[in-house]
């Protein structure tokens, strides 16, 4: 009877002692810790909505969250991208620059790095930056077919139309229907005075899509000899993009100088004088 009231006793001291520590856990708060692993994986969610937002041209919030996964994760090369992308789609070139060579100290192995610098040196004028960058990409990226085009703009921006045109071509292999490299390669040729060669690529470029540029290229290439199908080609074009009406527009599409004499004339022409005129009224009420 004794050991049976002992082992009582002793069953309602245990239940009293957890029944206190329920007490106390219901009182103290929980508190999580999240780890590092946890941490990076927010990190990334947080950069793969902003570039979304990038995307979907929401520019300030695309920053915002950029740099709050940086904050969050300054070791991963790829938020350090998407952050140079909100900095370059604000125009904070020299902040994006910064980003990019965070990104570049983390990997240096990454095309995309040395893409991205050479955009942005483009658009700051900055043309041997901008090629030095395109090399290192290339060396890394050989087959980028776009980023060889790009090389072989700069090429062309400093009349090296030969070097321009074995880029292009080299683009065009990659790439067989990269109708804008093709039409490069005329743009090329024309300032180098072939215009044979010139009107064949302008009219590959247009058998793959029939863009404004290739279509008036054409017309400017055959208005001497069959001024009937320049103007046709010529109208075609500046309905399908008033923009290349002007000067200046050309200019920033690479058109060299012979190509823009030409077409100067060819838009003078009696009959494409309406087209001319109305292709302008639609550049001044879009912008």
């Amino acid at each position: 009877m004794k050991k049976f009231l002992q082992r009582i006793l002793w069953i309602s001291l245990i239940s009293f002692y957890f029944l206190q520590i329920k007490k106390v856990q219901a009182i103290v708060p929980y508190y999580y810790y999240p780890t590092i692993k946890n941490l990076e994986k927010q990190s990334l969610y947080i950069g793969k909505n902003a570039y979304q937002l990038l995307y979907f041209g929401q520019y300030e919030d695309s920053l915002s969250l950029a740099k709050l996964s940086v904050k969050i994760n300054s070791k991963d090369e790829k938020l350090w991208l998407i952050l140079a992308e909100a900095q370059i789609a604000s125009k904070q070139y020299k902040n994006a620059l910064n980003s990019l060579n965070k990104a570049e100290q983390l990997n240096a192995n990454i095309s995309e790095i040395y893409f991205t610098k050479s955009n942005i040196y483009l658009k700051t004028s900055q043309q041997k930056k901008a090629k030095n960058a395109l090399e290192k990409g290339i060396k890394i990226e050989p087959n980028n077919h776009k980023a060889i085009f790009q090389l072989g703009n700069i090429f062309l921006i400093e009349k090296n139309y030969l070097g321009a045109i074995k880029l292009f071509e080299k683009s065009i292999k990659i790439k067989p229907d990269f109708w804008q490299a093709i039409n490069n390669q005329g743009l090329a040729y024309f300032e180098k005075n072939n215009i044979n060669l010139s009107i064949k690529l302008f009219k590959s470029a247009i058998a793959i899509q029939e863009n404004a540029e290739p279509l008036l290229g054409l017309a400017s290439c055959v208005r001497d000899n069959d001024t009937k199908l320049a103007i046709k080609l010529a109208k075609k074009a500046l309905a399908k993009d008033p923009r290349y009406v002007n000067y200046d527009y050309r200019k920033e599409q690479l058109w060299g100088e012979k190509l823009q004499s030409s077409t100067e004339i060819l838009l003078q022409n009696e009959q494409l004088k309406k087209d001319v005129i109305l292709a302008k009224s639609k550049i001044t009420e879009s912008s």
